[in-house]
Order: C-alpha cells, then sequence, then structure tokens
C-alpha cells in the first residue's frame, strides 16, 4: 500500500526535499537540482518602518541638492525625469508595501524598493556615489542617502511618479493589518483558499510581509504553513490575527531599540532571536524539538512540526507520490533515517 506524506493544504510552496538526506539516487538528484539556492533576505515591515522613522529624522524638511544614479537597471520610469527632484524639499515619507516613497514639495513621488538585497546607508557627509555597489546617491543640504546592492543580480527599482495616481499605481493593494478589524482581516485572508504562507506573502492580500515573519507569525500562532486558509475555523483566524499584530510589533521595537539614534545598517532576515526562521535543526524555544523547513524556488520555510503540524513532516504532494515510503513522515522517522 502507498504511503503518502500527510499535507494539510495545496501544493503551492513548491516545497523541495534538501534537508533529509535520503539515499535513494532520484531524491539526491532532485537535492542536487533543487536546495542549490540559499534563502534569500529581503526588508519587511519591521524593516521599512525602522527605515522610514531614521529617514524622517534626517530628510523630511530637507531640500536634494544633488543626485547621481549609477545602476543602469534601477530606474523604472522616464517621465518625469529623476532631476526633476533635484532642489526640491522633501515634505512626506509613506510606506508603499515594501517599498519607501519620498513626498517632494513639487508633488513627485521617490518610490524605492529594495527588493531582497537593496539597503540604505546614511552619511552625514557628502559623498559621490563609489564601489560597485552603489547603484544611487542623493545629496541632501545635511547629509548623503546612498543605496546599495548586493550580488550580481540586481533586482532593486527606482521609480518617479506624479502625485496619488501615480502611487496608486504602484501599490499591490495589501491590506495594513494594523488598520483591519479581525472581520476585515478574516475576509481578506478567506478572499482566495490558499495556503497560509503563500496567503500572509501575497502582496495584493497584506502589506508588507515577507518569508522571515511570517516564519515567526505561524509560529507564534501555532498553525501550519500549508493550511488552506478557507477551511481555517474562526478561533484559528483570531489567533493569526492577534499573532500577526503582535509578532510584527515586537520585531519593529527589537528593530528600534537595536538602531537607537542611529541608521539602521543590520538589515538582515536572519536573527539569533527568532523562533523558527534561520533555524533549520534547532530546538524549537516552545517545545525543544528541532525546526524543520520545506524549500520551494528560492525561498524555505521553517516551522517546528510539534507545535505547528501535530508532529508531521511537510512535502510537496507531487514530491510526495514520487518519494513514495521513501519519505520521512515524522521528526524521530528522520532521525532515524540519519542515523542510519
Amino acid at each position: 500500500m502507498k504511503q503518502h506524506i500527510a499535507v494539510e493544504g495545496e501544493a503551492d510552496l513548491r516545497a523541495e526535499p534538501t534537508d533529509v538526506g535520503l539515499t535513494n539516487p532520484t531524491t539526491s538528484n532532485l537535492c542536487k537540482r533543487f536546495g542549490a539556492k540559499r534563502q534569500r533576505k529581503m526588508p519587511e515591515l519591521p524593516d521599512i518602518v525602522v527605515y522610514m522613522e531614521a529617514l524622517e529624522q534626517r530628510v523630511v524638511g530637507h531640500v536634494l541638492e544633488n543626485l547621481e544614479v549609477r545602476g543602469p537597471s534601477l530606474l523604472r520610469t522616464a517621465d518625469p525625469p529623476v532631476y526633476s527632484v533635484q532642489g526640491q524639499r522633501v515634505t512626506a515619507l509613506r510606506r508603499i508595501g515594501k517599498r519607501i516613497a519620498f513626498g517632494f514639495d513639487n508633488d513627485l513621488w521617490l518610490v524605492f524598493h529594495l527588493m531582497i538585497a537593496g539597503r540604505l546607508h546614511w552619511s552625514q557627509k557628502k559623498k559621490t556615489a563609489d564601489g560597485r555597489r552603489t547603484l544611487a546617491a542623493f545629496d541632501f543640504d545635511n547629509g548623503t542617502l546612498t543605496l546599495t546592492e548586493a550580488g550580481t543580480r540586481k533586482r532593486a527599482s527606482l521609480h518617479l511618479v506624479r502625485g496619488e495616481a501615480g502611487l496608486a499605481a504602484l501599490d499591490p493593494g495589501g491590506v495594513d493589518v494594523f488598520a483591519v478589524s479581525l472581520d476585515q482581516f478574516s475576509a481578506v485572508l478567506t478572499s482566495a483558499n490558499h495556503t497560509l504562507k503563500r496567503a500572509l506573502t501575497d502582496p495584493r492580500l497584506f502589506s508588507g510581509i515577507g518569508n522571515a515573519y511570517s516564519d515567526e507569525i505561524l509560529f507564534h500562532a501555532q498553525l501550519s504553513p500549508v493550511l488552506l486558509t478557507q477551511r481555517m475555523k474562526p478561533e484559528e483566524i483570531k489567533r493569526l490575527y492577534e499573532a500577526t499584530k503582535q509578532t510584527l510589533t515586537l520585531w519593529t521595537e527589537n528593530l528600534r531599540k537595536e538602531s537607537g539614534t542611529k541608521f539602521p545598517e543590520k538589515v538582515t532576515a536572519f536573527r539569533d532571536e527568532m523562533a523558527v526562521h534561520g533555524r533549520y535543526g534547532k530546538p524549537c524555544p516552545r517545545c525543544g524539538a528541532k525546526v524543520q523547513r520545506i524549500r520551494y524556488a528560492s525561498n524555505e520555510t521553517d516551522y517546528c512540526p510539534h507545535c505547528q503540524t501535530g508532529g508531521k513532516l511537510l512535502a510537496d504532494r507531487s514530491l510526495s507520490r514520487l518519494l513514495r515510503q521513501d519519505w520521512p513522515r515524522t521528526p524521530e522517522e528522520l532521525e532515524e533515517r540519519r542515523r542510519a
């Protein structure tokens, strides 16, 4: 009789079993094929909020005297010309999902999307863009803001748009969890039948939540990342709603304390204080079980099988059919295979 791993939702995580260590040749080849990429790091809502608070103290009310854009792929708009904001004063800052928007007194908005490896830096001394990582430099009357991006694949973007209509065109439309009621949150969450991981990280549903903090939210809510949203009980939705707000608030406060009065420089998705994200193989802080992970595309989901999935290891359905009995169903089976 064929055995398949129990999966609580649809296979939209595209998981790869790169951490199981099975000896089956087919499995080994799959691991090599899909397990080469490391998990990426992307600034999410708490990081963006702390960035904006630091920027508000430094650039709002100040004039952008000069700008230099070096990255050929960075600037994504031609009209209005990017130099239209030169000599203009910053009047507002706004978060658009994971984007940071600078509003100028001529009703133009300069919108940054840092994507995975983009980072902002502040120097009180004016300096020109230098080095291969520096894609742009913005000289204000009190210092310089630079945008860097690590790696060879450049994904960060910069848009210059006119007014509210231009901003709206860049907004994916996800709701701010701090601005909606439980009923509104529930309506958005169950508007389509997706897995929880996919729903939380969909910018069209929720604003600013990505791979790292979604893992932490689901851990604190004690919910499986592959639980289907339209199968959730009201008490589970309430638990998720509260965990989402509490987790994002906690990490925003943590990052504020870490930065203090300095400009935030240690923006990363991997932090020792996190419960499960980036902690594969380490003990769960709640129960002591080893944190597990499933990989899909260039991302991974980290979870505690004891606290979140009833002791079950998660896998992609199609891959489960391929592996059949070779796939361990519990953490205990996994440990036995590793010792064999």
